[in-house]
């Protein structure tokens, strides 16, 4: 029986997690659960799973769900990043699935680790930001990171009984989002309905916009470079509109392993709880017959330019990358309260890139600072395009 707590019970991975969890009764346990606003949802999971500790985004938030629950209340009730951090070290939890969307993850997920739990990791934004003291934390602490990204597990597959030093390259894959056969005259147009119509996945408001724009790759590309020990010239991106090929690894030999199944997020989940078993009947079986055809193509930096920011911000290292996933989140945040255009999305993290004061980042509070500045950087830049 392995015990879970989940940073982001109610988002898309959190609800696909709980739905393995009741699937696999014998094999785990809800010991913890983090979320944040949407507690009618939030009491339907501490009512079906009964975890010992919750915590909520706030105070407010957290009498409102005391109020909800009615009784003698069993869980403990936290709220705020205290809430969130004491849920990602709860004593009793053995892995602890990060999935909160952004630079919020990043905090309670270094708890995690300081306190030795196991990670199944699907915010992306930890490793973007923090990278290379996430590796080297959870090493000193014999801590095992598994990817939940379909991408990165994918890969985290593909390299599983072969020599590392025989990879010539990893090829993560991209399903292009809802804009890949759009001309890009008519980019300037794209509303926010448009930008939340993913072809293949269901997702969370922030990640299928930054999947539209292709920056969700962006961050990828960066997660890999650290998740693997992957020089980033080594990582290139592949689209793939049918979504079936997760990613691919290419060896020195010409040979090419790829990781496919249908794209359904529980398949990597399960995987990543379940390492190194896997659970029976996950996923539905993948029917390539039924498919048909898979294409692949390279993208278009002109249609999507976060891809070569990305690949910038990498190039920079130290505070970059962290400056790069801040500005993108106020863009993104943005864009979706009206204030700019999807297309100055791009164009406002570049600014913030161009303008920002690379440091080396040797704490959690040098990421922290970075993330701070390139916010406020954004926030500016922004200010100063609806003015104009």
């Amino acid at each position: 029986m392995k015990n879970i707590s989940i940073l982001g019970s109610t988002g898309s991975i959190g609800v696909n997690t709980l739905d393995i969890v009741a699937r696999n009764p014998s094999r785990f346990k809800v010991v913890a659960l983090a979320a944040g606003r949407n507690l009618s949802l939030f009491k339907r999971q501490i009512d079906k799973f009964g975890p010992e500790i919750v915590s909520v985004i706030d105070d407010e938030h957290a009498g409102k769900l005391r109020e909800m629950l009615g009784y003698p209340v069993v869980p403990k009730i936290l709220s705020g990043d205290s809430g969130y951090r004491e849920v990602a070290s709860w004593k009793k939890t053995d892995m602890v699935v990060s999935a909160i969307s952004g630079a919020a993850g990043l905090p309670p997920t270094i708890e995690a680790i300081d306190a030795g739990k196991d990670i199944a990791l699907a915010n992306k934004e930890t490793m973007v930001m923090a990278g290379e003291l996430v590796i080297a934390r959870a090493a000193s602490r014999g801590v095992n990171i598994i990817p939940v990204d379909s991408e990165h597990g994918a890969i985290f597959q593909c390299l599983k009984g072969h020599n590392k030093k025989e990879v010539k390259r990893l090829v993560l894959t991209a399903s292009g989002g809802p804009f890949l056969n759009l001309p890009l005259e008519r980019f300037a147009s794209i509303s926010l309905d448009d930008a939340l119509q993913h072809p293949n996945w269901e997702m969370g408001r922030k990640i299928t916009i930054d999947s539209a724009s292709m920056m969700n790759k962006g961050l990828e590309i960066i997660e890999a470079r650290w998740l693997f020990d992957m020089n980033i010239d080594k990582i290139d991106v592949c689209v793939h509109p049918q979504s079936i090929v997760h990613s691919m690894v290419e060896y020195i030999d010409g040979s090419v392993i790829a990781q496919m199944g249908v794209p359904d997020m529980r398949g990597p989940i399960s995987y990543a709880l379940s390492y190194p078993e896997r659970l029976q009947g996950a996923v539905e079986t993948l029917d390539l017959c039924s498919v048909g055809a898979l294409e692949f193509m390279s993208p278009d930096s002109g249609k999507f330019p976060a891809l070569e920011l990305a690949y910038a911000a990498a190039g920079k290292g130290g505070s970059a990358p962290a400056a790069l996933n801040a500005s993108n989140e106020v863009a993104v945040g943005a864009f979706i309260e009206g204030k700019i255009r999807f297309v100055d999305i791009a164009l406002i993290v570049k600014e913030v890139l161009d303008s920002h004061r690379t440091k080396e980042i040797n704490r959690v509070e040098d990421v922290l600072d970075a993330d701070c500045r390139g916010r406020a950087r954004a926030r500016e830049v922004i200010e100063k395009r609806m003015i104009s």
